[in-house]
């Protein structure tokens, strides 16, 4: 019976409701079920539901509801299995914009940081350390993205039909004040930020050896400039706190 009930609070189209159950209670259990779902992808994902529309967003929702199994138990894990979802198995109706997917991955990754168990590197790392010398320690709360869209700018006035000739990169952050933030990079700072992260690290992972490495990859042959322009940028990111310091242990 309990299986037959939720089955009908999953996809009351296709389940009738268990019987002897009187039908004012169960329309009472169906609208809270589908509304607090609802409600979390709204509230978690504010542009891609405002782009949608409130029926089309309905219709999603109770998709979502009908074909996703999750693997979680907690309401604030709702956006990654929505993620989950739309990646598996949602079949894109006539409409549905092409971005939608990374536009809903973007604003997911909002929440996720904020929610994320993890703190800020303040054991074995060097804030103010030589990140050119040293080996600059990207921070776990710095997420380095890329996308076919310019998903942050996305909204009721800005819907291209297709993506740019540009990929879009971000870096989505969380510093030491627990805010969330975003930057808009390229595709040197992603690289610089992917060496830094690769294990194992690039000819020890130092800056000048991450960078020299970017200067090859890139054909400059002046080697020293990109150098120098890459130590700026590093430390601006580390004014962001999206790169920590220096490993001042062994890695």
């Amino acid at each position: 019976m309990q299986r037959q009930f939720v089955a009908h609070l999953r996809d009351p189209d296709r389940n009738p409701a268990p019987p002897g159950v009187e039908p004012r209670r169960v329309r009472i259990y169906r609208e809270l079920v589908f509304n607090n779902i609802a409600g979390f992808i709204r509230s978690g994902f504010p542009v891609l539901c405002d782009i949608l529309g409130p029926a089309r967003t309905d219709v999603l929702v109770r998709d979502f509801m009908v074909r996703h199994r999750a693997e979680s138990p907690y309401f604030l894990e709702i956006g990654r299995e929505f993620i989950t979802y739309l990646q598996n198995e949602y079949e894109p109706a006539v409409g549905d914009p092409d971005f939608l997917l990374e536009l809903a991955h973007y604003e997911w990754v909002e929440l996720a940081l904020e929610v994320a168990e993890i703190d800020y590197p303040e054991v074995g790392v060097d804030p103010a350390g030589d990140l050119l010398c040293g080996r600059p320690l990207v921070s776990p709360l710095a997420w380095s993205l890329s996308y076919r869209y310019p998903v942050h700018r996305l909204g009721q006035t800005y819907q291209p039909a297709a993506p740019p000739p540009q990929p879009t990169f971000l870096v989505v952050y969380r510093n030491r004040g627990d805010e969330v933030k975003f930057l808009e990079a390229n595709a040197v700072t992603a690289r610089l930020l992917d060496l830094l992260q690769s294990a194992p690290p690039v000819a020890g992972g130092t800056g000048a050896a991450v960078l020299r490495q970017i200067a090859d990859e890139l054909g400059r042959e002046d080697v020293d400039a990109v150098v120098a322009g890459g130590v700026q940028l590093l430390e601006e990111l580390r004014v962001l706190d999206i790169v920590a310091g220096v490993a001042s242990v062994p890695a």
